[in-house]
């Protein structure tokens, strides 16, 4: 399958989530996206672990990533 428009392609869950906690920061990201990781003591690898058991969740920050992007 064709990947060349998928934004997505190559990156990790791990290289998305620290994209946006660059730009956005935990805050702003506990705003955007209301999920406990990001707002009670947030941090990298706690939200992945929830992330990557959520699909819900998972998509939700996809989703972010993409709208940051565009």
């Amino acid at each position: 399958m064709e990947q060349a428009n998928n934004p997505l392609h190559g990156k990790t869950l791990e290289m998305v989530l620290n994209e946006l906690v660059a730009n956005y920061g935990w805050p702003e990201l506990g705003y955007r996206i209301r999920i406990n990781c990001f707002l009670d003591d947030p941090s990298i690898k706690s939200s992945l672990k929830f992330l990557r058991k959520t699909p819900w969740a998972r998509k939700k920050v996809e989703d972010l990533y993409l709208e940051m992007k565009s």
